[in-house]
């Protein structure tokens, strides 16, 4: 190949480098993250449903924000460290803290028939509005005492929860959600200082240390970067008052 079309592809080569190092160490915005919640527990008896769900390292109210954010609930409850509801048109969700594990937060979503054959009405009227537990409940119907899954030890629902089964996993996929966050510039220890491109700033070459560094040769170093060796001058012979460089006719 002629030398000058070798030595323009090199310089391409090399800017391709620069530019990848400069996007390298940009910062971008707010992302959209996916989060999953690993089904736990199932409770299932005809209509009467409910799946448990854990949410790791998470307080009630992070969780209850994200998922309200998520779908809009037609009623929530207000802001608590222990429980909170958020009821929709054909089911309620529970999200309370773990008692046994206090910090992670269990979410709980029950078909409506499960809360109205199981809670405790004088329980959720301490977190939601009055009307809204008596529509839900029949003065003179059946109800239990359940108030959420933390708590099955003490207030019992009718039927008992069970490990989910590879059939459960398959049919009722883990909950998840959407939820924003950043990306941060690359290339920053712990101490928030930007690390440097090389010695000084330099990006020819390398020296035994690992540190990048620029030919003191005085050449552009371009060959420096693609071949192990230092780019040898051509070679030449001596005719009769001629010089012939090698490899050109």
């Amino acid at each position: 190949m002629p030398r000058r079309p070798l030595f323009l592809l090199k310089i391409v080569l090399v800017l391709s480098f620069f530019v990848s190092l400069l996007s390298g160490c940009g910062e971008f915005g707010e992302v959209t993250m996916k989060e999953t919640y690993p089904l736990e527990s199932v409770n299932k008896d005809g209509s009467q449903t409910s799946y448990i769900y854990r949410a790791a390292n998470k307080t009630v109210p992070e969780v209850a924000r994200e998922l309200a954010e998520q779908k809009k609930p037609r009623q929530i409850s207000k802001e608590d460290a222990e429980h909170m509801f958020l009821v929709y048109s054909n089911e309620w969700i529970h999200v309370q803290k773990d008692e046994r594990n206090p910090d992670d937060t269990l979410i709980e979503v029950d078909s409506e028939e499960y809360v109205k054959q199981n809670y405790s009405p004088s329980f959720l009227e301490g977190y939601l509005v009055a009307s809204l537990i008596g529509n839900m409940f029949d003065s003179l119907g059946r109800h239990g005492d359940y108030r959420g899954y933390s708590s099955r030890d003490v207030y019992q629902p009718a039927k008992q929860y069970e490990a989910p089964t590879a059939k459960d996993k398959k049919a009722i996929p883990p909950l998840t959600v959407e939820r924003s966050g950043s990306i941060f510039k690359r290339g920053q220890d712990n101490s928030g200082s930007s690390k440097k491109v090389g010695d000084n700033g330099n990006v020819f070459g390398k020296s035994s240390s690992g540190k990048i560094v620029k030919e003191k040769d005085g050449k552009s170093g371009f060959d420096s970067i693609f071949s192990p060796s230092k780019s040898k001058k051509p070679k030449t012979r001596v005719g009769t008052g001629k010089i012939f460089k090698r490899g050109r006719r």
